[in-house]
C-alpha cells in the first residue's frame, strides 16, 4: 500500500471507523472522471487501488482517465477483478490444470503450494445434471441420484480441490445455476476486505457471467485459461473498450415479457455491431425494469457479442438486495460508498449521463412478443410471424435460416404409437419444451407468468401431449419456493412441467433422451422437429441431435407452444387447442398481464425465502457431505480413471524459453465458412457410439450406458481431444456437408477429425484451420482451444474471432491469424488443399503483419492477433500456463 502513488486519496468511509478506508476517486479532482461511463469508473478504481508501478502503473490510470481519447487507439490496460467464478464444466479442467501445475512447478524445483488461488474463487456445480426422468413425481430425486452416480469421481476430485487450495469455495450440486446463485447470493456489489471498500467485479469461465452486470457488478466471461491466471494473481491485460450507450425509454405493453425485450435488444445490438465493446444502459426506461429484467438482458450479452452489458447500481438494485435477504448493515455501506465515489445512478437524471462512444436507443412500447431461432439467438421473430417464418425456413437453402426441405415434403407426416395411443409428427412438431437456464429462471415475473398461464390452461381443459419432453429446471431453490407458495406449481406439474433438477440442463445440451418412438418417427420422415426453451443458446446440435429447429422463448411461450404441439401456428388467428367440450381456446384467453404477475410477485417473492434457501446452500446436499476426498496437497492421479487425467500440456517444459519458430508445410485440418461456434469445436453433449471418444472409452472397458457426457469428462484430455470437432452439425467445406469428419489430404481419405489429426501428427506435419467470420462465437469453452492444441493445430486463419475464443487460443499457444481487410479465402483463391508456411520473425510487436507462403508459390500477408505485449509474452512462453509455471518456479 505504501508504494501506491495514489495513497493520498485513500480515506475513511466513516469517521468513526478510521481503519476502514476507500480510494476516493473524486479526490483526483479530474473533470474527466465525471464524464467517464460508469463501467469504466470500475476499471479506473481497480487501477488506482492496485497501482504498484509494476503490474499496474500510474500511466495506466492516466490512460483510463483519458478514456474518451484512448478508447479508439487500442490502448492496453491491466484489470484486477475482485473475484473469479467457475461452473463445474469449466471448473474441473481448471482444478485439473492447477493440480498439474503443482506437479510441474515441483519438477522445476519450485514450491508447488505457490500454485494457489490468490483471488477469491467460487465454483458452482451446476452443469452435470441431465433430464433423464420427467413427468414423474420423483423426477428431481432420480435425476439428482443419477447425477451423483455418474459424476462421483469428478465430485470427489472437486472436493479434494476445495481442501487442497486456499481461497476456493465450492457450492455443491443441486443448489442452482451458477449465474443465478451469483445474482441471488454470491454478489457483494461492494467488497469490504482487508480494511478496504471497493467495487465488486469478476471474471468467470462461462460466457454468461455477464448476467451479474444487471446488478451493477462489472463482470464478463473469459477463457478458463485466462481465469486461472487471474486466480493466481495476474491482472487481465485488456484493450480499453469502446462503450456503447443504449438508451431505454417508454413503457412496454401489458402483455410483453422481459424475454421479449431481451430478444429485441439482442437482435438490434447484433445488427449495429458491439463485438468486443462494453454496452452501458441508461435512460428512464431502465428505472422501470426490475433487476431480474436487467439481468435477463445482461445474460444475453454474448449473443449480441459485447464484452459486458452494464446497468449501474440505483435504488432498484438496493431494493433487490433487500428482497434477496442481504444484510441491512452491508446495504448501508454499499450505498454510502457508491455515492461517495460517484458510482450510484439515477436513471431519470440526464445530468448524470456520461460520454459514450456511440449511442443507440429502444422505445419499449415498440416491443412485441417474440422468439428467436431456429438456429441462432440473434434471429428474432415476432410470435405473429412464427408460422410463416418456419415454413419459409423449411424450403430455404441450408443455413442459419434454412433446412433445404423439398417443397413436396413440407406437409410430410409420420404416425407413431406412444403409450398405446397413435400420434402424428410433422415438420415443426414440438418434441422438447423446457423452462430452463439462468436467462429466465432468475426472473420471477416470467416464471410466475408461466405458472399463471399453466393455471388458466388447466382451468380451460388444456393439456400437453405426453410424448413431448417437458421439463422445469429452476436456477435456484427460491424459484420452487415461490412457485409453490403462490399456488401455481401444481398446475405446472399437471402440464408436465415438474422440477427435474437445479442446474443448467436443456440449454447446455443435457436434455436427456427422447422417447424411442419419437426418435424413430423423426428419423423415418427426416423431419425438422422443434425444441422450444427459455434458454440463451440454440445453436445447431446443442439442444438435442433430433431437434433441428430450436427456438428461444419466454417461459409462458414455452408452455404455449407445448400445448399447441407445433411452432406452425399463428396464435392471433388460430386456437392454441380445442378442449374436451370442443371449445376453441386462444392464447389470449389464458395469457396473464404484467400487472397480474407483478401483484403475485409482490405477495410471494419475499426475503425470508432467499435467506432460508441460501443459509444452508453449502451443507444441504447430504451425498456431497458424505463424499470422501483425499487431503494431500499434490493430487494422486489414478491411471485407470476415465474422468480425471493429468494433462500433457506441460510435458517437456523447461525453465529456458525457446525462440519463436515459423510454421512450415502445414496441412489444413478443416476448412470452414462463417460463424463456427465453440459448440461446433468443443466436445459437448452426449458421446456418440460411433465416435473416436466412444472407441477410446470402449477400449477402457466401458459400455455406452457408462459414457456419460463430454461435459462430465472435461477433466480427461484423451476423451476431450477425441471429441474436438465431433459435432454432427460441423460443416466442413472439404466435404460440403454436415459431418464430424474431414479429408486426410495426403491420401484424400475421409475420416473422423481426430483420426486424421492423429495421422498427421504421426507423420510430423503441422496443422492449420481456415475459417470465415466470427470464428469461435458462443460459450467460452477452454476446450475449444485446448482440443485443437492437442490435435496439433498450430494456427487458425480466420476473417474475425469472437473475443473469448481468440483469448483462449492465445492462452494455449495456438496462433490466431486474421486476413487483412477485404481478404478472404475465396478472394485469395485458397482451397485448403495447399500447404502453408507462416513466417514468424524473431522480433514481434502487437497486431503485426506476417507473411504466409503456399506450396503453390503464392504469398500474402495476414495479421497476428496478439493484441498486447502481455499476449506476446504468453506466446514466447508457449501459453499462459507455461508462463505462470516458470514464474512460480523462480526462487
Amino acid at each position: 500500500m505504501t508504494n501506491n502513488p495514489f495513497e493520498h486519496i485513500a480515506e475513511p468511509l466513516d469517521p468513526d471507523a478510521p481503519d476502514r478506508r476507500f480510494y476516493n476517486l473524486t479526490k483526483l479532482e479530474d473533470p474527466r472522471y465525471e464524464r467517464l461511463p460508469f463501467s469504466i469508473r470500475v476499471l479506473l478504481e481497480s487501477a488506482v487501488r492496485n497501482c504498484d508501478e509494476f503490474l499496474v502503473k500510474s500511466s495506466d490510470v492516466e490512460s483510463i482517465l483519458d478514456w474518451k481519447t484512448t478508447q479508439s487507439r487500442s490502448v492496453e490496460v491491466p484489470f484486477r477483478p475482485a473475484r473469479v467464478i467457475l461452473q463445474d464444466f469449466t471448473g474441473v479442467p481448471a482444478v485439473v490444470d492447477f493440480a498439474a501445475m503443482r506437479d510441474a512447478v515441483m519438477k522445476l524445483g519450485g514450491d508447488p503450494e505457490r500454485i494457489n488461488p490468490v483471488c477469491p474463487a467460487d465454483l458452482v456445480i451446476d452443469h452435470s445434471i441431465q433430464v433423464d426422468f420427467n413427468r414423474k413425481t420423483d423426477s428431481l430425486q432420480k435425476n439428482q441420484d443419477l447425477e451423483f452416480d455418474r459424476n462421483k469421481e469428478r465430485f470427489q476430485f472437486l472436493k479434494w480441490g476445495s481442501k487442497a487450495f486456499r481461497n476456493m469455495r465450492i457450492i455443491p450440486p443441486g443448489s442452482g445455476i451458477v449465474h443465478q446463485v451469483n445474482l441471488e447470493y454470491l454478489a457483494r456489489v461492494v467488497f469490504d476486505q482487508d480494511g478496504l471498500y471497493y467495487p465488486d467485479s469478476l471474471v468467470g469461465t462461462d460466457s454468461h457471467t455477464t448476467m451479474i452486470d444487471g446488478l451493477g457488478v462489472l463482470g464478463w466471461g473469459v477463457g478458463g485459461i485466462e481465469a486461472e491466471a487471474v486466480m493466481l494473481g495476474q491482472p487481465i491485460s485488456m484493450v480499453l473498450p469502446e462503450v456503447v450507450g443504449y438508451k431505454l425509454y417508454g413503457t412496454p405493453d401489458k402483455f410483453i415479457t422481459s424475454t421479449d425485450i431481451v430478444l429485441t435488444v439482442t437482435k438490434h445490438l447484433r445488427q449495429v455491431g458491439v463485438v468486443g465493446q462494453f454496452v452501458e444502459f441508461f435512460g428512464p426506461g431502465v428505472a422501470q425494469l426490475s433487476i431480474a429484467d436487467r439481468a435477463t438482458i445482461a445474460n444475453m450479452c454474448p449473443e449480441y457479442g459485447a464484452t459486458a452489458a452494464f446497468f449501474p447500481v440505483d435504488d432498484v438494485s438496493i431494493q433487490y438486495l433487500e428482497q434477496t435477504g442481504r444484510d441491512p448493515e452491508k446495504l448501508a455501506y454499499i450505498v454510502k460508498y457508491l455515492k461517495a465515489v460517484g458510482m450510484y445512478r439515477d436513471y431519470n437524471s440526464v445530468t448524470q449521463d456520461p460520454d459514450f462512444t456511440r449511442e443507440f436507443e429502444l422505445d419499449l412500447t415498440s416491443v412485441v412478443p417474440c422468439c428467436s431461432g431456429p438456429k441462432r439467438p440473434q434471429d428474432r421473430i415476432a410470435v405473429s410471424d412464427m408460422k410463416t417464418d418456419f415454413e419459409s425456413c423449411l424450403g430455404a437453402k441450408q443455413g442459419f435460416k434454412g433446412f433445404q426441405v423439398s417443397t413436396e415434403r413440407h406437409s410430410a407426416a409420420v404416425p407413431f404409437h406412444y403409450n398405446d395411443t397413435e400420434y402424428t409428427l410433422s415438420h415443426g412438431s414440438v418434441v422438447i419444451a423446457a423452462i430452463t437456464s439462468c436467462t429466465n429462471t432468475s426472473n420471477p415475473s416470467v416464471m410466475l407468468g408461466a405458472g399463471l398461464l399453466a393455471k388458466r390452461a388447466i382451468e380451460h381443459g388444456l393439456s400437453v401431449k405426453p410424448y413431448i419432453k417437458t421439463s422445469l429446471s429452476p436456477g435456484s431453490g427460491v424459484v420452487t419456493y415461490y412457485l409453490k407458495e403462490s399456488g401455481v406449481m401444481d398446475y405446472l406439474f399437471k402440464l408436465g412441467f415438474e422440477v427435474v433438477g437445479y442446474g443448467c440442463m436443456t440449454c447446455i445440451g443435457n436434455s436427456g433422451p427422447l422417447p424411442e418412438p419419437v426418435v424413430e418417427a423423426i428419423t423415418q420422415g427426416d423431419l425438422v422437429a422443434a425444441g422450444i426453451l427459455s434458454g440463451n443458446r440454440n445453436f445447431e446440435g446443442r439442444v438435442h441431435p433430433n431437434t433441428r429447429a430450436n427456438y428461444l422463448a419466454s417461459p409462458p411461450l414455452v408452455i404455449a407452444y407445448a400445448i399447441a404441439g407445433t411452432v406452425r401456428i399463428d396464435f392471433e388467428t388460430e386456437p392454441i387447442a380445442v378442449n374436451a367440450e370442443g371449445k376453441e381456446i386462444f392464447l389470449r384467453d389464458i395469457w396473464p398481464t404484467r400487472e397480474e404477475i407483478q401483484a403475485v410477485e409482490r405477495e410471494f417473492v419475499i426475503p425470508s425465502m432467499f435467506k432460508e434457501v441460501y443459509e444452508k446452500i453449502e451443507s444441504v446436499n447430504e451425498r456431497w457431505n458424505a463424499l470422501d476426498a483425499p487431503s494431500d496437497k499434490l493430487y494422486t492421479w489414478d491411471p485407470a480413471s476415465t474422468y480425471i487425467k493429468s494433462p500433457p500440456f506441460f510435458d517437456g517444459l523447461t525453465r529456458e524459453l525457446q525462440p519463436p519458430r515459423s510454421i512450415e508445410g502445414a496441412y489444413v485440418l478443416l476448412n470452414f465458412s462463417d460463424s463456427v461456434t465453440t459448440d461446433h469445436i468443443s466436445p459437448a453433449g452426449n458421446i456418440a457410439r460411433n465416435s473416436p471418444a466412444a472407441r477410446y472409452l470402449t477400449g477402457r472397458g466401458l459400455t455406452p450406458r457408462d459414457f456419460n457426457s463430454y461435459g462430465s469428462r472435461r477433466g480427461n484430455d484423451a476423451v476431450m481431444a477425441r471429441g474436438t470437432f465431433a459435432n454432427i452439425r460441423l460443416f466442413n467445406k472439404f466435404l460440403n456437408k454436415q459431418a464430424p469428419r474431414t479429408l486426410y489430404l495426403p491420401t484424400d481419405e475421409t475420416m473422423d477429425v481426430y483420426d486424421a489429426a492423429e495421422r498427421y501428427q504421426q507423420a510430423g506435419h503441422a496443422l492449420l484451420i481456415l475459417a470465415g467470420k466470427e470464428y469461435g462465437s458462443g460459450s467460452s469453452r477452454d476446450w475449444a482451444a485446448k482440443g485443437p492444441f492437442l490435435l496439433g493445430v498450430k494456427a487458425v486463419l480466420a476473417e474475425s474471432y469472437e473475443r473469448i475464443h481468440r483469448s483462449n487460443l492465445v492462452g494455449m499457444g495456438v496462433i490466431p491469424l486474421e486476413y487483412l481487410q477485404g481478404d478472404t479465402a475465396d478472394s485469395l483463391g485458397l482451397t485448403g488443399r495447399e500447404r502453408y508456411d507462416v513466417l514468424i520473425p524473431e522480433t514481434l510487436t502487437p497486431r503485426m503483419l506476417v507473411h504466409v507462403k503456399l506450396d503453390t508459390g503464392k504469398t500474402f500477408q495476414v495479421r497476428m492477433r496478439y493484441d498486447t505485449d502481455v499476449e506476446l509474452t504468453y506466446f514466447h512462453h508457449g501459453g499462459i500456463l507455461n508462463y505462470m509455471i516458470r514464474k512460480m518456479s523462480e526462487n
